[in-house]
């Protein structure tokens, strides 16, 4: 058995754990750490705050998410201000081997490798996900993640993708609406910008807006809030068009990527799952014209695993080098 250090560098937080593998799998995750990336002022200065706490040295070997492509000399963090040289890593982190993997790179990878248990049935037909055939895994956070998980009878390969930065997709007149509001304000208008954390506060700010009323600013947590208690119309009506939105990104996602069933992930997406089933969300993702009926026999699924960026950042550690 080794441990590896795990992290998952999201634009708001930085997460770490060790991991156990043995075997070709992740046996054992630690309890995590969380650090705001903006009382950080970069990656290497993160990693040593974590290394303080955990009190001893850490592995020489890491799985790394990171929210950005993964591509290039230079990796610019989407939603996070921090520049990572991967060529540096070894040096800076005291790391003989390590893995870089997309955020939801590294959620695709968990979800080809935990049970069935680690998931929670949202919409469509209530059954497991697909051994063979192409999984779409969409999350709103920070950001909107988007991958793909292609499974074959060779293995599953990881596809990472930026999908949230697609463009909105109006469906009826209020979303129209919504649309020329926020392009006021962004010029070009990607579906994050609607399907996200802070996506809920840009809806509340457009239907405010159109109803001619006035609204005091709020931070995102408080807003959301609001949302979930009901203790605000608009923020519950804005909070009711972000499930509509959300249900047709991932039914766009899904029908453009092929796919057989979805898994839903993303830190909104937990702290949004009790209450879907009772929104729009499952009529906009069938609602897909001549395709409803495909729509209809696609599973939709949550994923329930507390932390599985980064579970999956270890896994795509072994992908990459094989015990």
């Amino acid at each position: 058995m080794t441990d590896i250090v795990a992290v998952d560098i999201g634009g708001t937080h930085a997460r770490f754990a060790i991991a156990a593998v043995d075997s070709g799998k992740v046996v054992a995750l630690s309890d995590e750490t969380v650090l705001k990336t903006a009382e950080h002022a970069s990656f290497q200065t993160a990693w040593e705050a974590f290394a303080a706490r955990v009190g001893r040295p850490l592995p020489r070997a890491a799985g790394i998410a990171v929210a950005c492509p993964v591509t290039g000399e230079v990796l610019k963090l989407t939603n996070n201000p921090w520049i990572i040289r991967p060529a540096q890593i070894p040096t800076k982190l005291g790391l003989d081997r390590f893995t870089l993997v997309n955020d939801f790179g590294a959620v695709a990878f968990a979800v080809d490798h935990l049970g069935e248990d680690q998931f929670r049935h949202l919409c469509g037909p209530e059954r497991p996900l697909p051994e063979t055939g192409v999984i779409s895994v969409v999350g709103p956070g920070t950001g909107l993640g988007v991958a793909i998980l292609s499974r074959a009878g060779s293995g599953a390969r990881i596809i990472e993708a930026e999908g949230g930065h697609s463009e909105f997709s109006p469906v009826d007149a209020l979303e129209d609406q919504i649309l020329v509001r926020l392009r006021q304000l962004y010029g070009r208008v990607s579906v994050e910008r609607v399907v996200s954390g802070p996506g809920l506060a840009n809806i509340y700010a457009a239907l405010a807006a159109i109803e001619g009323r006035p609204t005091t600013p709020m931070d995102d947590a408080d807003l959301w809030r609001l949302a979930m208690d009901g203790e605000d119309s608009l923020a519950a009506a804005a909070f009711d068009r972000f499930c509509l939105c959300l249900g047709t990104a991932v039914g766009d996602f899904a029908l453009v990527q092929g796919a057989e069933a979805v898994v839903l992930a993303g830190g909104v997406g937990l702290r949004i799952a009790d209450r879907l089933a009772g929104s729009g969300f499952g009529a906009r993702f069938r609602a897909k014209g001549r395709f409803d009926a495909r729509m209809a026999d696609m599973p939709v699924k949550l994923i329930t695993h507390p932390q599985p960026g980064l579970f999956g950042a270890a896994v795509a550690f072994l992908h990459q080098y094989p015990a």
